[in-house]
């Protein structure tokens, strides 16, 4: 658990968490802590029962808002995307008038780098550091969004240019790991409405309009999310399309191949019976003679057909 307190964007760390429990002179606290530390953090803050249950019982948290007397309870979900599994995060939120407590189970990449943001932005109150960490979380849907759009164009490329059974298993996860952020973008986008819209006593009314602009960010991730489901949708038709063409494309050369060798398969036959009165079968060059006739007719079809363009 790391205990700081922040002035105008400065950070300076507290050795003791008793001191958190009074409003400072100027800035807030800011305790960065694991669920473990909850059992030490819920009777100093009163943090209610059904929250501190959420964070520790649940692996895959909803987003979702709570507002109690002296604090509000925030679940919101951070994104990371390795170009085969997308991971969401849970980043709980406790937020005070005089502090604001993240709860994580596993390391968030946003809480490492929201320091220098908290610097440039001069943050001085809790209500502004939950705005600029939402707004870090939402942007970063975006950059995970343009990575699955260039893996979606790849994986594209390489279907049309040489399809492997290996396309399908990776679209049918890609596409699976999309429908699943898809179910948890539209409780995230309520709870940066109710954050935007809702008269909320911890956060300022001036700030809660900037909320407005995270809103709208939030709404465009969802919809470009369903535009990379749809387009996971053509990715398989894509796939099936090719396979059929190249299946398609197989039976023509094996066609073309069949039909080469029908009249020196009748030749041969014809050859082959047990006559004696057959012309040139006992004529000293006659084998030679036979099977070069073969061979001038299966070069000519087969240039006739790649003319044709059918081999």
């Amino acid at each position: 658990m790391k205990i700081r307190h922040v002035s105008n964007g400065v950070f300076s760390t507290i050795d003791h968490i008793e001191q958190t429990l009074v409003a400072p002179a100027e800035g807030f606290y800011w305790i960065d802590a694991d669920v473990e530390d909850l059992v030490e953090l819920q009777p100093l803050f009163g943090m209610h029962d059904l929250a501190v249950e959420d964070c520790l019982n649940e692996e895959e948290q909803r987003p979702k808002i709570e507002i109690y007397e002296h604090h509000y309870f925030i679940v919101i979900n951070s994104i990371r995307f390795d170009d085969e599994e997308i991971f969401l995060r849970a980043l709980n939120i406790f937020l005070g008038r005089h502090y604001i407590i993240t709860v994580t189970k596993q390391k968030i990449n946003e809480l490492r780098t929201f320091k220098p943001i908290l610097w440039e932005q001069e943050v001085n109150q809790p209500d502004q550091f939950l705005y600029y960490l939402v707004d870090l979380v939402v942007d970063n849907y975006f950059l995970v969004g343009d990575r699955i759009d260039t893996r979606i164009e790849t994986l594209e490329e390489d279907i049309l240019m040489h399809t492997k059974k290996s396309h399908l298993n990776e679209i049918i996860g890609l596409r699976g790991e999309i429908l699943w952020v898809k179910k948890v973008l539209g409780p995230q986008r309520e709870v940066i409405a109710t954050l935007n819209k809702k008269e909320l006593k911890l956060i300022d009314d001036q700030l809660q309009k900037y909320f407005s602009d995270v809103y709208e960010n939030a709404l465009k991730i969802a919809e470009s999310f369903d535009t990379y489901r749809d387009l996971m949708g053509n990715l398989r038709e894509a796939y099936q399309s090719s396979l059929s063409s190249r299946a398609n494309e197989i039976m023509r050369v094996f066609t073309a191949i069949t039909t080469i060798f029908m009249p020196l398969t009748f030749i041969t036959g014809i050859y082959g019976m047990n006559f004696d009165n057959i012309p040139g079968l006992h004529f000293r060059y006659g084998a030679y003679i036979l099977l070069g006739v073969m061979l001038l007719l299966g070069l000519c079809m087969a240039i006739v057909f790649r003319k044709k363009e059918w081999l």
